[in-house]
């Protein structure tokens, strides 16, 4: 995961998560870890009621005209970084630009959950997707020591700090629908080389087991806990063993390729192996940029040029064991300074996105 900081944006306060792939010693196991991707908290704001025929209107604030798309049973919300960069495009008259940043931002993306604001957004957020008639996809990141301390460190303090934090998310989402990716990296962490061993991955699977525990007392939450990537390279029967006690029977299953680039195909070989060894259990895939696949090499979690959006958002998948194909990481959001002067992580980076959604089939 990339360097988590709080960046005032004209627009309001983004949650940056820089990315976090495999580093050069990590070749053997694939392109490693899953980056990150932010989320926005922003007053509420309605974004379009349902009309009696089921069918949103527009969003009320000139942001893009944005609607919610017809039979897509997720939230597309008007405050995504996306949706203003559109706004701003054009007020600008930069129509063409316009035209194909709206294949990113009339999508519906993920909100990111960090230490700061959590409540208030799950709240507000699943508040504005329900007046919508959409079910809002969240993402909690706040588990103690994340990320190794590399470049999203940070979390809860503690483990008291983070059954608080998780209580409140849950609370806040009420009995409104909604669908959470539990902790990116988590559990994976806990198999590789970042020191998240013995104590301490055993206090890691027990709060996991309390989030999904304290979610799934909400009657329309679904959760499902991250489960890496298929370029990690971890032993299936471990990481199964490491999900289970981190609550996986009581969750609704579990999330491949977040904030990574890997084939659908190749993702969906990945979370079948895993379903084998869980019981059938069912899972969901980042699409987000997996249009053209992974780059490859050391590098490949951080920017890589020449990706592609993948497929929208949707519960249709064609695939027995695949809830959804989901946009977990949201496309044009930087995953940090690569070195070759990408913006910061988390803050949209307006050329990668067009190259993103240009290069979409």
């Amino acid at each position: 995961m990339g360097a988590v900081r709080w960046a005032a944006l004209a627009a309001g306060l983004t949650l940056a998560l820089s990315g976090c792939g495999g580093s050069a010693g990590d070749a053997g196991r694939g392109t490693g870890r899953a980056q990150g991707a932010p989320g926005t908290a922003t007053t509420a704001t309605t974004t379009g009621a349902a009309t009696a025929s089921g069918t949103a209107t527009a969003a009320p604030d000139g942001a893009g005209g944005l609607e919610q798309l017809p039979g897509q049973a997720f939230y597309v919300s008007d405050r995504t970084n996306a949706a203003r960069q559109l706004a701003a495009l054009r007020s600008q008259g930069r129509t063409a630009e316009a035209d194909t940043l709206l294949r990113i931002a009339r999508q519906p993306s993920s909100q990111w959950l960090g230490e700061q604001g959590a409540r208030q957004t799950a709240e507000q957020v699943s508040r504005r997707a329900a007046e919508a008639g959409r079910t809002p996809v969240f993402v909690a990141y706040d588990i103690p020591h994340r990320d190794c301390g590399q470049y999203s460190a940070g979390g809860a303090p503690d483990a008291a700090a983070y059954r608080d934090w998780i209580t409140g998310v849950a609370e806040a989402l009420g009995d409104r629908r909604a669908w959470v990716v539990l902790e990116p990296d988590a559990v994976a962490h806990t198999l590789d080389d970042c020191g998240i061993k013995g104590d301490l991955a055993a206090e890691r699977y027990g709060l996991l087991a309390f989030a999904v525990q304290e979610l799934k007392k909400q009657p329309n939450v679904r959760v499902y806990l991250d489960a890496g990537n298929p370029g990690w390279g971890q032993d299936p029967d471990e990481l199964a063993a490491a999900l289970r006690r981190s609550g996986i029977a009581a969750a609704d299953g579990f999330a491949v390729n977040v904030a990574n680039f890997h084939p659908t195909d190749r993702s969906a070989e990945y979370g079948d192996r895993l379903s084998a060894v869980l019981g059938g259990k069912h899972f969901v895939i980042d699409t987000s940029r997996s249009g053209n696949g992974s780059l490859g090499g050391s590098d490949s979690w951080c920017n890589p040029p020449g990706r592609a959006l993948g497929e929208p958002p949707t519960t249709e998948t064609g695939r027995p064991n695949v809830d959804a194909y989901l946009w977990i990481k949201n496309p044009g959001e930087s995953d940090g300074d690569c070195g070759r002067g990408e913006p910061r992580a988390g803050e949209f980076w307006l050329p990668y996105a067009l190259g993103l959604a240009r290069a979409a089939r």
